[in-house]
Parts: C-alpha cells; structure tokens; sequence
C-alpha cells in the first residue's frame, strides 16, 4: 500500500496529513482557509487518492504559511508514498476544461523539482484568499516531491474556475503519472536505473 504520514510543527502551523495514492478519493481537510480547503478536496476526489489534512495555523496573520506548509507536507507526502516509484507511469498531462477556463497540466515523476507556471489570474483575490498563493503552493509542492510540473492556463477568465481547473487538472495528471504500469511493474521508468 503506498501510503504516507506527514507531521510538521513549526512556531507559524501545526499540520498533520495522511495520503493513500491508491484510494478512492475520500477526504477530510481542515486547513482553517476554506477556498485551500476546497481545492484540496476536488483534489483528492480527481486523483482518487485518500487525503486527510489538519492544519492549524497563523492565518490571523494571512493564509501565507498555512497554503505554502500544506504544499510542502503534501509534497513530502508524495515523495514517501512513492519510495523509489518503481513501476510507475511517471508521466502524465491532462486538458481540463471548467466553464470558459481551459486548463493544460503536465508531471514528470522525474526526481528534480521544477514548476512552469503560466496562469494568468485576474484577481487579487477568490473570497478571502489571495491567488497569488496558487504559485507558492505549487512551488512547496515540487520543491518536496521532486517532479516537474507545467501548469497552462489555455483559457479563462473568472479566477475561482481557472484555480479549480488547475487543482482539477494536476491531480489528473498525477493520477496517471503514479498510477503502476502493469507491464513495467518491477522497473525504474528511466535509463539510469533511479528517478
């Protein structure tokens, strides 16, 4: 079963989280920022993984912290699920449309951390929360999980459907990149022998 169990404490959040890849896509997500929240449940729902996340953190001040700790224990959280991600697929990319927004995501499961980003989201904020902490989620995330990942945004305009289409389309793209290839189930997916 390739599963994690990520704690981190520090003096700006408390989190713990719990990740199933092989799951059914059930979630129990308090992060005390509720858009976050959203996000993270459609997440878990399009990846099918099984995703718990508690978080308690410093958002008197902003949701800074609590978004950015979140990626980087969700990107931990992958990285030891994954182990040495022998007999994964490693890639995957998805097209995913939300209402007039059209987003394009792409993962290599390839042991560096690298984030191409390319939204274009018109407002300073969805509710309470500020978009521009979409990109330092994403950025936490890579720099833990140690994949690639391009994010396009190939049309939109209303800012909550193109942070929905993103979260939407990622988790796609990483269902099929961790999913195992029955053919190649015993191999490294790379020429070097490690990813």
């Amino acid at each position: 079963m390739r599963t994690s169990e990520i704690k981190r404490a520090t003096a700006e959040t408390d989190i713990s989280l719990t990740l199933n890849l092989d799951g059914t896509g059930k979630s129990e997500i308090e992060t005390g920022c509720g858009f976050l929240d959203h996000m993270l449940t459609l997440f878990a729902r399009h990846g099918r993984f099984d995703l718990n996340i508690s978080c308690h953190g410093d958002t008197y001040v902003d949701d800074h912290h609590t978004v950015e700790d979140i990626g980087i224990c969700l990107g931990k959280a992958f990285a030891e699920a994954l182990a040495d991600k022998t007999g994964v697929v490693r890639y995957g990319s998805t097209v995913l449309p939300m209402d007039e927004s059209l987003i394009l995501s792409a993962v290599d499961l390839s042991g560096r951390g690298y984030l191409g980003y390319g939204l274009e989201i018109p407002t300073e904020k969805v509710g309470t929360f500020d978009t521009e902490l979409v990109e330092e989620f994403w950025l936490a995330f890579i720099r833990n999980a140690e994949c690639t990942l391009h994010i396009r945004q190939l049309a939109g305009s209303n800012s909550h459907h193109i942070i929905e289409g993103t979260f939407k389309s990622v988790a796609r793209s990483l269902k099929t990149a961790v999913a195992i290839d029955a053919a190649f189930a015993n191999e490294i997916p790379s020429t070097k022998g490690v990813l």
